[in-house]
């Protein structure tokens, strides 16, 4: 397997990172994940767009342009076989004496790795409700910083009680979002989503199911909700780069419903994953 770390594909076993790397010391690093099909990036722009955007909240200045590194993740693909995958692509800040100034602390590091794609289920994910909390308004959840301890953690509750994702509240016991998803609801014929502000990622999937609402003119709304009305939903779905759309089958033991409606962004979504990685490999 080669990887490619700062300019270069090497073998995975010789990519090594130095120790006074600060994302490897203090999380002092973002990364974005995204799936290939037929080798190619779904959302590439979106994905490196909010990229940018936490590297700039961060201050740190990414080394390489959009273009070059998407030919760089092409070209990583390729060269590994692995048409249909998982890149990640993680931006450090790179080398630091220690402690926390960021002023000695001149030459991100960029490193893009690749995984398998999950295999598609329509079996419906079983949720719980995690103990932790996140807060509302806070800057720092709409970046995907590599400080993911509390999602660690959320996803660890999950499956230490057989569940597939946990849901994380804030602090006024509002929904937010899963340790590694986004988080919709029905109300009624309504598609629904919490609000960014309630402390939530701008998730690029979740993106995308408002824009294929639009498109079929399904009524949709950001509002908060508490637990328990969670619970009373016809349906709850859940949205992630790496799998798409996941309808939920449980949450907190309790069985979910099942709508024809979501099945429908379902299948809209892969219609248009089919449609635009073909395109950009034409």
């Amino acid at each position: 397997m080669q990887v490619f770390l700062d300019g270069a594909f090497v073998p995975q076993e010789r990519a090594a990172i130095p120790v006074d790397d600060r994302g490897f010391l203090y999380g002092d690093a973002l990364f974005e994940t995204l799936p290939f099909y037929g080798g190619r990036p779904f959302r590439w722009q979106a994905h490196l767009e909010r990229l940018e955007q936490g590297l700039k909240f961060l201050r740190i200045a990414l080394p390489f342009s959009d273009a070059r590194l998407e030919d760089f993740s092409v070209d990583l693909v390729k060269l590994n076989n692995m048409p249909e995958c998982v890149l990640r692509l993680t931006v450090s800040r790179g080398s630091a004496p220690r402690g926390y100034s960021i002023k000695l602390a001149q030459k991100p590091r960029v490193l893009m790795t690749l995984h398998p794609l999950p295999e598609r289920s329509d079996k419906g994910w079983r949720l719980i409700t995690s103990s932790l909390r996140v807060l509302a308004n806070d800057p720092l959840t709409q970046f995907k910083t590599c400080s993911r301890v509390r999602s660690v953690l959320a996803r660890a509750e999950a499956e230490d009680k057989g569940a597939d994702e946990a849901l994380l509240l804030n602090e006024r016991g509002e929904v937010t979002e899963g340790a590694a998803t986004n988080v919709f609801w029905l109300d009624g014929q309504t598609v629904c989503s919490p609000p960014l502000a309630a402390g939530i990622l701008p998730g690029v999937t979740r993106a995308v199911v408002y824009e294929l609402c639009r498109q079929r003119q399904i009524s949709t709304a950001e509002r908060s909700i508490q637990l328990p009305d969670l619970h009373g939903c016809e349906s709850v779905f859940l949205t992630v780069s790496t799998a798409g759309i996941v309808e939920a089958r449980s949450l907190d033991g309790k069985p979910l419903g099942r709508h024809p409606l979501v099945m429908e962004i379902q299948q809209a979504y892969w219609k248009l994953v089919a449609q635009e990685t073909k395109q950009r490999a034409a």
